[in-house]
């Protein structure tokens, strides 16, 4: 397989699983994946930006196919979600060997740190609220799936050695 057909492929895959993940979770527990306290499990795919470029537009298409789809998706959603998860993504990929003791810490910050600007911004010109909570509320919904569901994908990626085996550079 071409090196252009292997990256394609893996954020295609990527895409689809965090916008399908991202779906499913909204149908079992409705409102989970929205709003300024969110906790999308699918935002643990983001440690897939340590281990392939791929994961950089993978996430982003993901991101904004799923607000796309979703019916009460506000149109800064389109925009704004995807360029913070794009942020997020790009900054776990140019982080990723700086560890502390084999964890990508700073890494593993991105997601909390460019959500909350950038939805935090967006959902106080939606809802209100004064920025600072919003982003506050983002920043510990990233943090909360980073630092654990994010965590043991992470390990359990490089426990088996899939960032070798799927991700052969």
């Amino acid at each position: 397989m071409s090196k252009n057909t292997r990256f394609l492929t893996h954020a295609a895959i990527i895409a689809a699983l965090y916008a399908v993940l991202t779906h499913l979770q909204n149908l079992i527990l409705p409102g989970s994946a929205t709003w300024a306290i969110q906790m999308r499990l699918s935002e643990a795919l983001c440690v897939l930006a340590f281990f392939t470029p791929a994961a950089i537009p993978g996430l982003t298409v993901g991101c904004l196919a799923f607000n796309i789809t979703y019916a009460a998706a506000l149109p800064l959603d389109f925009l704004v979600g995807s360029l913070a998860t794009l942020a997020a993504a790009w900054g776990m990929w140019l982080t990723r060997k700086v560890v502390v003791k084999g964890y990508p810490l700073i890494g593993m910050l991105m997601p909390a740190a460019a959500n909350a600007a950038l939805v935090g911004w967006e959902l106080t010109v939606y809802i209100g609220g004064g920025f600072l909570i919003n982003a506050l509320y983002v920043a510990l919904g990233e943090l909360a799936v980073l630092l654990t569901a994010g965590s043991a994908l992470y390990y359990a990626i490089r426990k088996r050695h899939l960032d070798t085996k799927l991700f052969e550079r």
